[in-house]
């Protein structure tokens, strides 16, 4: 099965999600949420994540995490991610509790496509504060892809991962995850990166995109927004209509894409010294905000 064959049956089977002008959403990825161990990304940007996601949530907004939200190549089980990082999973809760968080699962979660394994793994955890088993996410499910329906207009945009545009890391993901837990994890610690990883080679993060794009094209420029190679993309109106957000495991900042009154932004939230010598977390707005309908294709 080729990149169009992956991403074609990924359409055909997404999970179809209306919204209106008055709904807000945030979209992240590649979180790789780890056990707060050297070889743990997340953890150097943990704070300003979850500053971020508080902001959200307060603010009204829906949660959309697009593939690799957990660490699951370089860490054997969810229980020691949630133990390092409890404060972002009890928020992320939160949504989960007012039907506004939605879940991709990307090459390093792909475990997460199995029902029974998030079943077994993310509906409790043990609490050793009380002695017993408390609940997480009760009933939640985990997509491949979905597909975002403006209720009026009915424009798409079209939300995955981004590894269906990978062979190795869709179907050699097993052997890539063995190499990453044996060696690389290991290796991680002095500075050597994966390189199994599109986001650290440049060859295949190139290929990578080169096949989505020839896929918007084929299927009428279908918005398509992805994660899985780390870098933002924010196309203009009349481009290949191929939004990336980016990750959250960038040095010292994540990046994301907001839609809000139909609108579509490139964000980046970082950690900046103001004159009064205090550190805050700053939201900086990188692209847009741009009407979605600018990029609607006059056959849709």
């Amino acid at each position: 099965m080729n990149s169009r064959q992956r991403l074609d049956r990924a359409y055909k089977n997404a999970k179809v999600v209306t919204y209106s002008n008055a709904d807000k959403m945030i979209f992240f990825s590649d979180c790789h949420r780890g056990d707060q161990s050297f070889a743990d990304d997340f953890a150097r940007n943990g704070n300003i994540y979850f500053h971020a996601l508080n902001h959200y949530y307060k603010e009204g907004f829906t949660y959309f995490e697009l593939g690799d939200g957990d660490e699951l190549w370089e860490n054997t089980s969810f229980e020691t991610i949630l133990k390092a990082h409890k404060n972002v999973y009890l928020l992320l809760q939160k949504f989960h509790l007012e039907n506004r968080l939605h879940l991709i699962w990307g090459n390093h979660d792909m475990v997460y496509r199995d029902p029974k394994y998030v079943q077994k793994y993310l509906t409790s955890y043990f609490d050793p504060k009380d002695g017993r088993e408390e609940i997480l996410f009760r009933d939640l499910e985990y997509q491949e892809a979905i597909v975002l329906k403006h209720c009026d207009t009915q424009q798409e945009l079209f939300l995955c991962h981004g590894h269906q545009a990978d062979w190795m890391n869709y179907h050699g993901w097993r052997f890539n995850r063995f190499l990453v837990r044996i060696l690389w994890k290991p290796l991680q610690i002095f500075g050597i990166t994966d390189p199994t990883s599109p986001a650290k080679n440049y060859k295949e993060l190139v290929k990578v995109e080169r096949r989505f794009k020839k896929w918007i094209t084929e299927n009428n420029n279908l918005m398509t927004m992805a994660g899985h190679t780390h870098r933002p993309r924010f196309p203009e109106p009349g481009d290949i209509a191929f939004f990336n957000d980016g990750s959250c495991v960038h040095p010292r900042s994540i990046t994301g894409i907001e839609i809000e009154n139909d609108a579509i932004s490139l964000i980046k939230w970082h950690i900046d010294t103001h004159t009064d010598g205090t550190l805050r977390v700053n939201r900086v707005l990188l692209e847009g905000p741009r009407p979605l309908i600018d990029y609607k294709t006059s056959s849709l």
